[in-house]
């Protein structure tokens, strides 16, 4: 399944890392070992973040996903299932509607 997961990185200790010359290897290992399909860097509400799109084998998968983030820069990190157009048309939404509308 995919899952979108949003990082926010706190101002410290990520700018203690910018300025001791750490942070870009260490993002570099955690991008290389969680393999996203793609990642976005950007702002999340005020804060630096970064947006990743990761195909999650199982839910068993996550924490390798999140703890690197977690323990290395005390982000905060939200995560949700995506879906595809073609994934939505599987969900059968005609009979959803019959059976609970």
């Amino acid at each position: 399944m995919r899952m979108f997961v949003n990082v926010i990185l706190p101002v410290e200790p990520f700018n203690s890392m910018v300025v001791d010359g750490t942070a870009g290897e260490l993002m570099g290992r955690i991008i290389e070992d969680t393999n996203p399909e793609s990642i976005y860097f950007t702002e999340i509400n005020g804060s630096r973040g970064a947006i990743m799109i990761i195909d999650v084998p199982n839910a068993s998968a996550i924490p390798a996903i999140v703890e690197p983030w977690f323990l290395n820069f005390d982000a905060d990190c939200e995560f949700r299932i995506a879906m595809t157009p073609e994934d939505l048309m599987g969900a059968d939404l005609p009979n959803l509607g019959r059976k609970w509308g």
